[in-house]
């Protein structure tokens, strides 16, 4: 059964470099990116993030359904990685769906991963930590991605909390 490990931080906390530097302990590494090119800026971010892994690997662009993607993937990898979380969930809001829907994707998602041989690393945004946002929609998007965060996180058999690119370890166990 998969082992999940969940990586999360702040904006440039060093979450993607640390998951880099786990998966590449592998060699056959299925990158799922869930980021969308949505302007100029975000290519170019895309781009680097593309060179920042080794070219051995294989990139999956999924930004709104990993789980189906993961059912046809299968156990052909030894590592899965998905980048990140918290775009998932904002590609599904702006898509329209609300948070229960939201949430069954992401336990479906969470069912394949543990189903699978394959060892898992989901990164993914802490934004709890800062001000109430002042508009639904903003809010909306923290609240929901915090819910998200802690299902996973009591999924995973490892966390990991990022400050200044330093992993810090706050579990070592599962609930079950």
């Amino acid at each position: 059964m998969g082992k999940i490990t969940f990586i999360l931080g702040g904006a440039r906390s060093g979450k993607s470099t640390y998951a880099l530097k786990l998966a590449a302990k592998r060699n056959k590494v299925a990158f799922i990116a869930t980021c969308q090119a949505r302007d100029k800026e975000m290519s170019e971010r895309i781009k680097l993030h593309k060179r920042s892994r080794p070219l051995h690997w294989e990139t999956f662009e999924e930004p709104c359904a990993p789980s189906v993607l993961l059912n046809k993937i299968g156990d052909g990898f030894e590592v899965i990685l998905i980048d990140c979380l918290t775009l998932l969930i904002s590609n599904l809001m702006l898509k329209g769906m609300k948070e229960d829907k939201i949430k069954q994707e992401i336990d479906s998602l969470i069912d394949v991963l543990k189903k699978i041989k394959a060892e898992s690393i989901i990164v993914s945004n802490e934004v709890g930590l800062g001000i109430v946002p002042n508009n639904k929609l903003a809010r909306d998007f923290r609240d929901i991605a915090g819910k998200i965060n802690q299902v996973v996180a009591e999924e995973s058999s490892r966390v990991f909390f990022m400050v200044s690119g330093m992993p810090i370890q706050i579990n070592t166990r599962r609930k079950r």
